[in-house]
């Protein structure tokens, strides 16, 4: 197995772990680097499931004894209503996702996927999330995901169902909406996290159904090291998130978007990067 392979197969391991659940795409940032390590064919799309794979099991890993708790609570105890309630939540925050995606899956991937429409979402995304967050009396009316209502979780689907565009960021999408519609800064993340599970697991489904020819025992050193790259990476990042809004915005993430947004139009415009674009 060549090195090198390896050595991409390290980077872009880190980079979906570190960005799948930060406000900042990780999508988007898997389509630069692809493009910039020049990993991208027909093994570069299956990598890329398998590692989304690896990044759903460390937030899994890193709510597992939650999860335990929902799993018995739903299956053993038909009356604990909260854990019932909280499933309800998730499966209708996943909803608009999951439809939306069986439909528009191919399509997107085959028009949005390029760096140039990651980087006007990443720069969309910024300047939005520095409105939300512009200086005021922020009061949520949701401490906690136990406090949200149906409406809440129909509101944040919806507004997860925008990151199917490449650069928009689910974890942004879902965080930031759920601020705009009342929940903590803490709420809103948990709840993101949860709803990641649902939302990746059926991507991640969906992804492998359609490319399953391509997947090649021989892949399988390149596959290993991605994973457990993404896995640390995303056990790091979930926890640092969640220690990061106990006492600040998410403002720092808005202007690493805009920032990194228009280096990527930079590069393109002074040909300094020769990105790949539909023809």
């Amino acid at each position: 197995m060549d090195i090198w392979i390896l050595l991409k197969a390290l980077v872009l391991g880190i980079v979906e772990g570190l960005t799948e659940f930060l406000p900042i795409s990780s999508t988007g940032h898997l389509i630069i680097a692809s493009d910039l390590l020049d990993f991208s064919n027909e093994t570069s799309t299956v990598f890329e499931i398998v590692i989304q794979l690896a990044a759903i099991l460390a937030v899994c890993w890193a709510y597992r004894m939650k999860l335990v708790e929902l799993t018995v609570g739903v299956l053993t105890r038909p009356r604990n209503r909260l854990a019932t309630r909280f499933v309800l939540m998730l499966t209708i925050g996943f909803l608009p996702s999951a439809i939306l995606g069986v439909f528009l899956h191919s399509t997107i991937k085959n028009v949005l996927f390029n760096p140039l429409v990651v980087a006007g979402a990443l720069i969309v995304g910024g300047f939005l999330i520095l409105i939300v967050e512009r200086p005021r009396h922020y009061r949520p009316r949701r401490a906690g995901i136990d406090d949200m209502t149906v409406s809440d979780a129909v509101k944040i689907g919806f507004a997860q169902a925008l990151a199917m565009i490449p650069g928009t960021s689910r974890s942004g999408a879902t965080i930031i909406g759920g601020v705009i519609f009342g929940l903590s800064r803490t709420a809103a993340t948990e709840f993101s996290f949860f709803l990641a599970i649902p939302t990746m697991l059926g991507a991640t489904v969906l992804d492998v159904y359609k490319n399953w020819a391509a997947f090649k025992l021989s892949d399988l050193p390149v596959f290993a090291v991605g994973c457990a790259a993404a896995f640390i990476s995303a056990m790091w990042a979930v926890r640092f998130l969640l220690r990061f809004i106990a006492s600040h915005t998410f403002v720092s993430f808005a202007y690493y978007r805009i920032v990194f947004g228009l280096i990527v139009f930079a590069t393109w415009y002074f040909h300094v990067v020769e990105w790949k674009l539909p023809d």
